[in-house]
């Protein structure tokens, strides 16, 4: 199964082949908008002039990292902080998932188990790991037992609540109306 995001289609094809770029690209999704972060594992591939593996990514000069995702346009907002992160996540991959991401969820003895494991990554926690097991489940087709009930409301069947439910420019609209409700809600509890 291919990823059918509204970015490039270079970029589709990577995450939906390379676990790792998919992983970067869930990590590099804050605080930037959701085309940038997941078009920026392609724009990194592109960079270096090759796909990068998770090994690679773990023993990269730290600041030629920093530097390769500050290049102009920048990886994310925060490039040096993220080039550490993702040297962090790289280092996870590597070291408990012997360099191959997809081990990560084809190892997972269920929804559950997938959703502790993806919780421990850097910049995840609980809510990214929700939202990465709604999206690796709806449109990758990995879908351990239990995979809807760990991802909470973000594995609802024709949800529209985040980057799980985006295939074109239709449902970006819907995901990013419902966060703009969502955020007003907040807003208006708060005050």
């Amino acid at each position: 199964m291919t990823l059918s995001l509204p970015i490039e289609p270079q970029a589709n094809e990577l995450l939906s082949r390379d676990a790792f770029a998919l992983l970067l690209a869930m990590m590099l999704d804050q605080q930037v908008p959701f085309e940038k972060a997941f078009s920026s594992p392609y724009q990194l591939t592109l960079r270096l002039g090759h796909e990068p593996t998770a090994q690679e990514i773990a023993e990269f000069d730290p600041d030629a990292l920093a530097g390769i995702f500050a290049e102009r346009p920048a990886l994310h907002r925060f490039p040096r902080a993220m080039a550490t992160r993702a040297q962090e996540l790289a280092r996870i991959v590597a070291d408990r998932y012997d360099g191959d991401a997809g081990a990560l969820w084809a190892g997972a003895a269920d929804g559950a188990d997938l959703k502790a494991r993806l919780a421990e990554l850097p910049g995840f926690g609980e809510y990214k790991a929700q939202i990465t097991i709604a999206l690796i489940g709806k449109q990758l087709g990995v879908r351990p037992a239990g995979w809807r009930e760990a991802a909470g409301h973000f594995g609802e069947e024709g949800s529209r609540y985040s980057v799980a439910d985006i295939t074109d420019e239709d449902s970006l609209l819907a995901v990013r109306s419902y966060k703009k409700q969502m955020k007003s809600a907040r807003a208006a509890a708060a005050s």
